[in-house]
């Protein structure tokens, strides 16, 4: 999705896509179309061996661009090639990156377009190793590895897994959506760069019995777009998140709960050695005062008859109580379902935070497992920020780019009477919380 917020890393970014001769270089395809789909403008170059395995019509049609095939043929007149595309690209990714590749680019050779490109770009490199576990591990592979490291090209992979050789191990190229995450963040803005930030994302789940919970909608999907956002400007992201089959993000340590209680164990365990903590997770606000030993049945006697609740931990007030000299950066979220500003202010003041998120989870293309999102950003100082509806990469983006701006210039201080009511709220579990 196209869009030319601040802070979205690959939105008009100029990309060369370089395909060597791999079998991998199938995945090359959807790769290209993953890059333009996040707003990119890409320009393929293919190796001799690279067009054995897949045609160079599927990514012009895929790049809407010509393919770079001949270092001696050029798409504008007059203009040498590969010093054309070295002086266009702000990335080049080559994927996969074959051994016989890596070697030839260690040594400095310029025999094929692609290399000769490479010599002269002073964009970052990006390579994708794709190749079978043996010819991974040979010595003189590892040893182009480290040169080519040491020179500053970055890696992404390779991957263990099933290879075309019907064997498994380490050498399977990273798929598209890891290596999509490595040009965001080869390409994002390094704002973050050796900031500590937690990030908690999706649900909890609280036990009525051992076979059911309470809990909600909440599939994670906002939470870990704002931990990749982060790791992808340089932070070093720990995320807390609940239950959900999402992959975790690129560069990112994850700490799975189940319930509202190991969530808040976890973040506050972990809290006075972050810079930033966003607590974007739906966490359950009640469970059962007593679980259930054996499951609940049906009728009369069952037990489910009448259900006693009490509140989960406050984990939001609890941070905004706590925290000494506006550290860490305290972010909250409010879903909710109606105008979210009102609620998003008053959770502000409340629980003593520097930034509220604030959506209505029943807009259209805003609710729970939805890709995008509509939200308010309330802060201190000035009016609230609605942001039209957008990726929630995007969204990821904006906020951080907020957030950015109070690490550099500390929020003004939150008024005694809100951090008052935050502390107020702290340290129980009986109490109401975000």
């Amino acid at each position: 999705m196209a869009t030319d917020a601040k802070g979205e890393p690959l939105v008009g970014r100029r990309i060369i896509l370089g395909v060597t001769g791999g079998i991998a270089a199938y995945k090359s395809a959807e790769l290209c179309r993953r890059l333009v789909g996040a707003g990119a403008e890409v320009h393929c170059v293919m190796t001799e061996a690279a067009t054995k395995l897949v045609g160079p019509i599927t990514f012009e049609a895929l790049s809407g661009n010509p393919v770079g095939l001949d270092a001696f043929a050029s798409s504008e007149p007059g203009a040498i090639e590969h010093i054309r595309l070295a002086s266009l690209g702000e990335l080049v990714v080559v994927a996969p990156a074959t051994a016989s590749f890596m070697a030839r680019y260690a040594s400095g050779l310029a025999e094929d377009l692609l290399g000769a490109l490479l010599l002269a770009t002073k964009a970052p490199v990006l390579l994708a190793p794709g190749m079978n576990t043996n010819m991974w591990e040979h010595s003189a592979t590892q040893a182009n590895a480290a040169l080519l490291r040491q020179r500053g090209a970055r890696f992404v992979g390779p991957e263990e897994g099933d290879l075309a050789c019907r064997t498994r191990g380490v050498g399977r190229m990273a798929e598209p959506d890891r290596i999509l995450e490595a040009a965001e963040a080869a390409l994002a803005p390094q704002d973050l760069v050796r900031m500590k930030v937690l990030v908690t994302a999706g649900a909890t789940r609280e036990a009525l019995d051992p076979v059911r919970f309470l809990s909600n909608h909440s599939t994670g999907k906002m939470g870990f777009a704002l931990a990749r956002a982060a790791a992808s400007r340089g932070a070093k992201v720990v995320l807390v998140s609940g239950p959900t089959s999402l992959p975790t993000p690129l560069g990112v340590e994850r700490v799975d709960v189940l319930s509202a209680e190991e969530m808040a164990s976890a973040v506050l365990g972990r809290s006075r050695s972050q810079d930033v903590i966003v607590k974007a997770a739906a966490v359950t606000d009640w469970r059962p005062a007593t679980p259930a030993p054996r499951k609940l049945k049906k009728g009369p006697g069952g037990g489910a008859e009448r259900l006693i609740l009490e509140r989960t931990p406050d984990i939001l007030a609890s941070l905004g109580g706590s925290r000494r000299g506006g550290r860490p950066i305290l972010v909250g979220f409010a879903a909710e379902t109606g105008d979210p500003t009102a609620e998003a202010e008053r959770k502000l003041e409340a629980k003593g935070c520097d930034l509220v998120v604030g959506n209505d989870v029943t807009a259209e293309g805003a609710g729970f497992g939805a890709d995008t999102n509509r939200v308010v950003i309330v802060g201190r100082g000035g009016p609230p920020e609605q942001l039209p509806l957008a990726s929630k990469a995007t969204i990821a983006h904006a906020l951080w780019d907020r957030v950015a701006t109070l690490l550099v210039s500390p929020p003004r201080a939150r008024s005694k009477e809100g951090v008052g009511r935050a502390r107020g709220r702290s340290g129980t579990n009986r109490r109401s919380k975000a």
